[in-house]
């Protein structure tokens, strides 16, 4: 019997995705049927309506705040490639480098650090995948441990897709100038700019 794309997903991508579960040990995670947008408000003939949302099948997260890969799954008959071109999509509305296509058996990954598309049995482990990263972005220990540093969500709202890709992006190029700086800057004032930093992610000393 042919599994249609929901079952697919609980029976086969699920087990493979054991590495991006949430757990007491680290603080790795996904997301399924993550929410890109509400959907696109169309006014035709004086009628509005509501293009249907854009959910991308499972959003692999580093942090709960730090996205790192996007997987499209399709029914196990199809061909792992075949949600590719959708998954490369998502992963670029989400300013993504790893996305990656599924029928359950195969996986496909497009790698935009490099340009490479490949086969592979499973997933990378959100080790493997967050240490891809920071070398596609020459990233020091430091700056990346303060990168990670989570949004405050106290006032209880969750950034928005694009708010959060603006936020993480502002904040690497703050903590990129800042050490690029902290070579010819006295040690107080590095210091000091990186409260700032931190604190533009909402963390309180």
């Amino acid at each position: 019997m042919m599994l249609n794309e929901a079952n697919t997903c609980w029976k086969y991508v699920l087990p493979k995705l054991k590495d991006w579960e949430e757990s007491s040990q680290h603080s790795h995670l996904f997301t399924e049927q993550y929410a890109i947008d509400a959907g696109r408000i169309l006014t035709t003939g004086g009628r509005t309506r509501r293009r249907r949302k854009k959910f991308a099948d499972y959003l692999l997260c580093y942090t709960r705040d730090f996205p790192l890969a996007v997987v499209e799954a399709k029914r196990q008959h199809k061909s792992p490639q075949d949600g590719l071109e959708q998954a490369k999509t998502y992963a670029e509305l989400l300013g993504l480098k790893f996305a990656y296509s599924t029928n359950g058996a195969g996986i496909v990954e497009f790698d935009y650090t490099t340009g490479l598309i490949t086969r592979m049995d499973s997933f990378p482990s959100p080790q493997e995948l967050w240490a891809r990263w920071r070398q596609s972005e020459g990233l020091s220990d430091e700056i990346a441990e303060n990168l990670l540093t989570p949004f405050d969500l106290t006032g209880g709202k969750i950034p928005r897709y694009y708010q959060r890709i603006a936020i993480n992006r502002a904040v690497q190029a703050i903590l990129v100038g800042q050490y690029s700086r902290s070579a010819i800057s006295p040690a107080h004032d590095h210091k000091r700019s990186l409260r700032v930093a931190s604190r533009r992610r909402g963390r309180r000393d």
